[in-house]
């Protein structure tokens, strides 16, 4: 099993979500990690519309500091490029797949709402350069800080209503609401729009909703609205380092059929149980193990288990009845899952050992050590030191 570290974030909208205050989130977490900042979000803004100015101030809302995104249009002819159509956009954006995507989920949206082909959709509020600078500027963020997967709160939508230039609508606004189907929301508790348009396009990409999973956070990003909702008024972006357990086939664990034999022994002394032990493994049993019990009459006694394949279940009942003289061996069947391992031989100054390797782990036989302890006049702590201490050289070789 190998441990991967990957660079994931959780977003927090419980008090909604626009374009602007994902940007600044974005931007906020970016600064601090030095992978992303102003100047790089300009340089996309006068790439892309240019004369427009981006600016990031930090406020204070609700008792919580964080950055306020503001774009300036400066252009003479900035009205008139606040409407623009899906080509013009695809145009723009070309070669920008996640910013490409964003505003394909608004062309869906939209074409739904007034019941036009995707391709005759024009863009208002979204098409105008702050909204342009906001996708692009959340896609490109996260892109420099390398997130891999994007979790969320389920975003609140509040309430009452919003003016657009289809006049007042109801929030949360149709666009918007056609963007949140199969996305769990909360209401908000305030009468104003909470999450726009903007906003839950950007919520597409989100691999999941509720609670940041399991990781180390790196890095927090805050992003202030302008609204004053009597209380903070952010979006919070956690950037973490989270660990994903990527399972090897070859570590899998493997089912084997196996059968339990059992006998319970009162009649003989238990150095003749252990001399029936050591030769029923030495014979091929799986596993030969020996548990003091206590038998009717409170008698002290022995239990005497085998773990033998299913093919061999009969033959070793027959031999623990002969080596032990019991009357009777309890049979069940045992199904177990190995872990997959290998034999291999490592050269220490008294010949080869034999090592378990598995999954990562090395063991030495515990008979060649004490074989090595009594022909060598050896201490068996001793010799297990050593060949441990070969194991590890061997294993970071």
């Amino acid at each position: 099993m190998t441990g991967v570290a990957s660079r994931i974030a959780h977003l927090d909208c419980s008090t909604g979500v626009s374009g602007d205050k994902f940007l600044g989130a974005v931007l906020d977490a970016g600064q601090r990690l030095g992978v992303f900042d102003l100047e790089r979000l300009q340089a996309l803004a006068d790439e892309l519309v240019p004369g427009v100015t981006v600016s990031a101030s930090a406020v204070v809302t609700g008792g919580v500091s964080a950055l306020q995104i503001r774009v300036d249009d400066m252009r003479d002819d900035a009205s008139a490029a606040t409407t623009r159509s899906w080509a013009d956009i695809r145009s723009l954006l070309s070669g920008r797949d996640r910013a490409l995507q964003v505003f394909a989920q608004l062309a869906a949206a939209e074409a739904a709402v007034h019941g036009v082909r995707v391709d005759d959709v024009h863009f208002h509020e979204v098409g105008a350069a702050d909204s342009i600078v906001d996708i692009v500027g959340v896609c490109a963020g996260l892109d420099a800080l390398g997130i891999t997967r994007l979790y969320a709160t389920p975003p609140a939508l509040g309430g009452g209503t919003v003016s657009t230039l289809h006049g007042v609508l109801p929030v949360p606004a149709p666009a918007t609401a056609e963007l949140l189907v199969g996305i769990p929301t909360i209401p908000g508790d305030v009468d104003c729009e909470l999450t726009t348009p903007t906003g839950a396009a950007l919520l597409g990409s989100v691999e999941a909703f509720g609670r940041m999973p399991a990781a180390t956070p790196r890095a927090l990003g805050y992003g202030a609205g302008t609204r004053n909702i009597g209380r903070a008024n952010v979006c919070r972006l956690i950037v973490a380092d989270a660990v994903d357990t990527a399972v090897d086939a070859a570590d899998i664990p493997q089912p084997d059929a196996t059968v339990l034999l059992e006998t319970n022994i009162d009649h003989i002394a238990p150095e003749q149980a252990a001399v029936a032990a050591e030769t029923l493994l030495a014979e091929g049993a799986l596993d030969v193990w020996v548990t003091p019990i206590v038998m009717k009459k409170s008698r002290a006694a022995l239990q005497l288990s085998l773990l033998v394949h299913p093919d061999t279940a009969e033959h070793f009942a027959t031999r623990t009845i002969t080596l032990t003289g019991s009357l009777g061996v309890r049979v069940c069947e045992q199904p177990r899952l190995i872990a997959p391992r290998e034999q291999q031989h490592i050269a220490t100054p008294w010949g080869n050992v034999r090592v378990k390797v598995s999954q990562g782990r090395m063991r030495a036989e515990h008979d060649d050590i004490a074989r090595i302890a009594r022909e060598y006049g050896l201490d068996y702590p001793d010799v297990l030191a050593y060949i441990s201490a070969l194991m590890r050289s061997t294993r970071e070789a």
